[in-house]
């Protein structure tokens, strides 16, 4: 039987170390180091600093960067969820709907496009992006409304698509994502810096690299989705629009894209912080949500003996909806863990957290569970293999006292797993 007070402490030590992760993606730290390494470049005579700040990070990274400025001609437009949404001196504030567009975000797209429109050679475009930005900044091509690239998001959320996935069909669907954010600012030379959420930090896929060439072509995207049976399930005018054959276009502009933080980071600062009992497993872990509890479990039956005392693990999972309950990825995974992990003959804690302080359509980052949790969740009158079923992992962690709630943390980098063992 785990010991109480063990138990106590590392839960403590857990959201401790969370803490070291979040704090380790910190927005503005990252976007001074970058510009201590690489200045930011200065507009021709007559020209001016025209800035888009995109994402959950993007008030802290657009408040740095305008402190910087010093009394230099600027137009900046910055764009976040109502989480991370407050006003900022200098700049137009839009809040938008996350993780399903509405019509803030395509009036915030509307505003990034009229702050581009107009740029010249001698002005200089800074994009300061973070993750969020797909359903941040809905811009629909002709043919399609937003409505549809709603009810589209929705389906590939609900599908199971992994974020590559679902970041190739949106760029098909978008005039901004997949480098149309260049197009517009042409001819203005473009520097984007980028806080990654994505695993491997693949810069097409982050926020649908707006500042990058797309992922795929149509083709690519209609594949994809026959493959996985959902072609059928988009509303009409997606499909349509995913019909058309694909079209030559210009060579995209360039521009100058810089990675400033990402979740690796985030992993290495938790090592650092816990010492040599610390140990990254696994900065790769994505797929199927049964599919990484089973990889951690596995892990913890490997380690549990061992020297290290701390194992950690970095990705994003997906979940297939199967059930009408609420959750998250990281939520399941910290149920699902909390249900399968054996006796190891010593205490552990289990925390999967989204590092933006925000897991699915709900009001906590993700879980902390430990051996008990399914005799809590039982004590408290819920059933946890019927509320897993119904995909009602916050339901059964709030019954158990382990949501993990921070509140907005004001950075994406994906989500971090900590086991400790006493």
């Amino acid at each position: 039987m785990p010991e109480p007070d063990l138990v106590i402490g590392l839960r403590e030590r857990a959201q401790q170390l969370f803490a070291q992760a979040c704090a380790a993606a910190d927005p503005a730290r990252a976007l001074a180091n970058a510009l201590a390494e690489a200045p930011l470049p200065r507009p021709d005579p007559g020209g001016i600093y025209r800035i888009v700040a995109v994402g959950k990070a993007a008030i802290p990274m657009a408040e740095y960067l305008l402190g910087r400025l010093g009394r230099a001609a600027f137009k900046a437009v910055v764009v976040t969820n109502a989480e991370n949404g407050r006003p900022l001196r200098g700049a137009r504030v839009y809040v938008a709907g996350h993780p399903v567009p509405d019509d803030r975000g395509a009036r915030a797209a509307a505003a990034v496009e009229a702050l581009l429109t107009p740029a010249v050679a001698a002005d200089r475009v800074i994009a300061l992006i973070s993750g969020g930005g797909s359903a941040l900044l809905p811009a629909p091509v002709a043919g399609l409304t937003l409505a549809d690239k709603a009810e589209v998001n929705q389906i590939l959320l609900a599908g199971g698509f992994d974020i590559t996935e679902m970041n190739l069909v949106r760029q098909q669907l978008s005039r901004l994502k997949g480098g149309g954010l260049l197009r517009i600012a042409s001819p203005a030379p473009v520097t984007a810096h980028i806080l990654s959420d994505v695993i491997g930090d693949d810069l097409r896929v982050i926020a649908s690299g707006p500042t990058v060439a797309p992922i795929g072509d149509r083709k690519a995207a209609r594949d994809l989705l026959h493959a996985r049976g959902a072609w059928q399930s988009l509303p009409e005018a997606a499909r349509l629009v995913l019909a058309q054959e694909d079209v030559a276009l210009a060579p995209l502009p360039p521009a100058r894209n810089i990675l400033i933080g990402s979740n690796r980071k985030s992993l290495d600062a938790v090592v650092a912080a816990e010492g040599p009992q610390a140990v990254v497993v696994n900065d790769c872990l994505t797929g199927d949500v049964a599919d990484a509890a089973a990889k951690v479990i596995e892990a913890a039956r490997r380690e549990s003996h061992g020297r290290p005392a701390c194992l950690v693990f970095g990705g994003e999972t997906t979940v297939t909806l199967r059930g009408d309950g609420r959750g998250g990825r990281n939520q399941e995974l910290a149920l699902r863990i909390a249900m399968a992990m054996p006796d190891l003959g010593r205490s552990w804690v289990f925390l999967s957290g989204g590092t933006d302080g925000r897991d699915g359509p709900t009001d906590a980052a993700g879980g902390l569970v430990d051996a008990a949790t399914p005799g809590r969740i039982r004590a408290a009158g819920g059933d946890p293999g019927l509320l897993l079923a119904r995909n009602d992992s916050h339901a059964a962690l709030g019954l158990a006292g382990d949501l993990l709630k921070t509140g907005p943390t004001g950075t994406n980098v994906a989500d971090v797993q900590i086991l400790l063992f006493a």
